[in-house]
């Protein structure tokens, strides 16, 4: 047994074990692994980025539950006292004070007792400063500490050399010199040197990436000063910090690298000299390579930190705080950091290769509009309430300092607009991009964002139809295009956006006549139509959503105000717009359904075949059934409907319907009183519901769905035109709230 060795007690092993998976179940963070198919058979030793307190616990107990193997931690001394002491010992943590670690570390893993987990950074990072730039593109690793910056440690490198360095000594001195491999043996507990000598030495490089990182106090905080009393200030910031990434939940992706081999560093003449050295070698011997070992491991330790930092899970919190950083002026509207923001979570990400959260993998568009996912709102509120900008009118003013660190151990309750930034300056890639977007002029912003926006629309049909399309079934691809008219005012935009299973073509008559008028009008394709059924069939009603977001955005970028309207289920959407997005000019919605029920059963099944065929088939089964449409307009829509494209629509309209009493803006409703599929009495009860003072309601009395083509249409084109000018001279004129046959 190696000298200082306590024996490895399995049961108190998963005995500690259970408390952290009691904990664990407890919190609300959850912890998403990548990678681990990567993790090699043998001695591994897992570097990892050092951020909490609680990574000592946790890591080794998700990596110990993902590979089925013992794992050990390399623990700071500090730790080591009270209960905490005996708690450490049983999950088989180390002290890094140990005067036997080396030793049993390399014991453990010849063996294969245990891997290890080590953090090569030598504390814990608080302020995620570990990376100092000396010239434009180059820089080096440097970890922030109170006593100063410091390299990296290189002892998880020496380790993981010093146990391949005595694996291959044994291989060669059990031929060369038995007497030295018996004495290895005996040094090392060794019993059966085959199983040593089949494996390997492995570093594999991890790291954990926390989202959101929030602090303020919470149950765990409020507990300790209540039984605990006079805490220090460091106490209080790590129970602050950690406490509320574990009890308010936080995302933790725990990303494994490609596992680093070792033998391959020992080639070197002088190592391999002293591998095959026919003379007795203790342990803690000087010898003749120690200054190639010195090198190598600190070679090995570039590497291994270059992929930790390269591992990082780029998040929006990220994206947000570099822009704060590079943005060159200290005052920036509040819609322009929006813009940037979008095009650094998007159109940046689109051409870079690194590793995004999952928030960062949709569309980000949203960030244009509602926020409703909250990722800019969350961001601007904690760096308010830290001082690292305030709100002046719509700009925000950012704080001259904002990025200076204050106190190490109360970074990150002070200053986590800093320790964000700070998380992904080795990507330098990244860096440089988010630079250039910071820096650019506002106004090719707004120009690239539209555009590219435009090019998207295009590019998604083209791919989509593609996909697809279905011979002697699907329309040809003007059907289908997405398009923009552009008449001569600027003043307001037009977004015209066609109803389920149509297509753009379905509201061109009323676009060309709007853009007769003089307004630019565009005209999106929803996601899943204008293809084939199939494709319908796959789309969610977000992302309907999204393709409404996307036109507004591109008509905001065009004129200076923006109407949406639609018609049926683009009705639908346009009303879910305008009750979301406050700097719209008004709405206007053409035979809108309310609910499901609102339609009739030649648009869709009824309501008994809808419940048993949603009662027989799950979500994915739904998505291959289709039920006959018989259009007005075959030449436009779909002839087949399918069961989960209404199960969409029906998740729209019970979203909306709450939220009209929000709708603010001027708005014009049209009913056909002669509808055959949409209940006229569904669209009254919108127009009641609308939260709009200024808002009209007209009822025409067409035998038909489709008051937007065919006889008669001009009548609906008529109070539409009326009413984008009635906006235009700012609503002068006719009131609201007129009810008209």
């Amino acid at each position: 047994m190696v000298s200082g060795e306590a024996p490895m007690n399995p049961y108190a092993y998963r005995t500690a074990g259970y408390a952290i998976k009691a904990l664990s179940n407890l919190t609300r963070a959850n912890i998403r692994t990548h990678g681990e198919e990567d993790i090699p058979k043998g001695a591994v030793i897992y570097a990892v980025n050092h951020f909490t307190r609680m990574e000592t616990f946790f890591i080794p107990y998700y990596i110990h539950r993902l590979t089925r193997r013992i794992i050990w931690a390399l623990a700071d001394d500090s730790l080591f006292s009270g209960g905490l002491k005996n708690f450490l010992d049983r999950l088989g943590a180390v002290s890094t004070k140990n005067p036997d670690r080396d030793r049993l570390m390399v014991k453990s893993l010849l063996t294969g007792e245990a891997s290890w987990v080590i953090f090569p950074e030598g504390r814990m990072v608080k302020s995620k400063k570990v990376y100092d730039k000396k010239e434009e593109k180059r820089g080096e690793f440097l970890i922030a500490a109170p006593e100063g910056p410091h390299s990296p440690h290189t002892g998880t490198a020496t380790l993981a050399l010093r146990t391949e360095f005595y694996r291959e000594r044994l291989r060669r001195m059990l031929t060369g010199y038995p007497e030295e491999a018996a004495r290895i043996m005996e040094m090392f507990d060794i019993q059966d040197p085959g199983p040593v000598l089949a494996q390997e030495t492995f570093i594999v490089p991890v790291n954990l990436t926390y989202y959101p990182i929030r602090a303020r106090e919470n149950m765990l905080s409020r507990m300790a000063e209540l039984f605990v009393g006079d805490l220090s200030e460091r106490m209080i910031e790590e129970i602050m910090t950690e406490g509320t990434m574990l009890l308010s939940g936080v995302d933790v992706d725990m990303r494994f690298g490609k596992p680093i081999r070792i033998a391959p560093y020992l080639k070197s003449a002088a190592i391999q000299k002293d591998i095959g050295a026919l003379i007795p070698i203790n342990f803690d011997d000087t010898i003749s390579s120690i200054q190639m070992l010195r090198k190598t491991a600190h070679r090995i330790m570039e590497r291994y930190m270059s992929v930790i930092y390269n591992l990082t899970t780029v998040n929006h919190d990220h994206i947000f705080a570099s822009l704060l950083k590079y943005i060159p002026e200290k005052k920036i509207p509040e819609k322009e950091f929006r813009q940037r923001a979008y095009m650094a979570a998007t159109l940046c990400m689109e051409c870079l290769d690194f590793y995004r959260h999952d928030s960062l993998m949709r569309n980000q568009i949203s960030l244009l509009t509602d926020d409703r996912n909250g990722k800019i709102g969350n961001f601007i509120r904690l760096a308010m309430e830290t001082g690292a900008i305030a709100k002046e009118d719509d700009a925000f003013v950012i704080h001259p300092d904002f990025g200076e660190v204050s106190d190490f151990h109360r970074v990150r309750v002070d200053t986590p607009i800093a320790v964000i930034a700070n998380e992904i300056e080795p990507l330098t890639v990244l860096q440089e991009k988010l630079r250039g977007i910071a820096s650019v002029h506002p106004l090719r912003i707004k120009y690239k964002i539209k555009e590219d926006l435009i090019n998207k629309a295009r590019f998604d049909f083209e791919k989509a139809y593609a996909r697809f399309a279905v011979p002697e079934e699907s329309k040809p691809r003007e059907v289908g295009a997405p398009f923009l008219i552009r008449g001569k005012e600027k003043h307001i935009g037009v977004v015209l956006v066609h109803g389920y299973m149509a297509a753009p073509l379905e509201v061109r008559a009323l676009a060309e006549y709007l853009g007769d008028r003089g307004f630019r009008v565009y005209a999106p394709r929803l996601k899943g139509h204008g293809t084939a059924p199939e494709d319908l069939a796959a789309s969610t009603f977000i992302e309907w959503v999204e393709s409404v977001e996307e036109a507004f955005v591109i008509m905001d970028g065009i004129c200076r105000k923006v109407v949406v309207g639609g018609f049926s289920a683009g009705a639908g959407l346009a009303l879910d717009l305008a009750s979301r997005v406050k700097n719209l000019a008004g709405v206007f919605a053409i035979s809108p359904p309310l609910k499901l029920q609102d339609f009739s059963a030649r648009f869709v099944p009824a309501v008994n075949l809808w419940n048993r065929v949603m009662g027989r088939f799950n979500v994915g089964a739904a998505k291959k059934e289709f039920v006959v449409n018989h259009p007005e307009n075959p030449h436009i829509n779909y002839v087949r409907n399918p069961i989960s494209g209404i199960r969409e629509l029906d998740r729209l309209m019970d979203q909306m319907e709450p939220r009209l009493p929000e709708i603010q803006v001027p708005a014009l409703v049209v009913q056909s009183q002669g509808d055959p599929v949409v209940n006229p009495e569904g669209s009254f009860k919108i127009f009641k519901k609308l939260g709009s003072e200024d808002k009209e309601y007209l009822l025409v009395n067409y035998p038909r769905h489709g008051i937007i083509n065919g006889p008669r249409a001009d009548r609906v084109f008529r109070a539409v035109g009326e009413f984008l000018e009635h906006l235009k001279s700012g609503g002068a004129g006719d009131p609201g709230g007129v009810f008209r046959k």
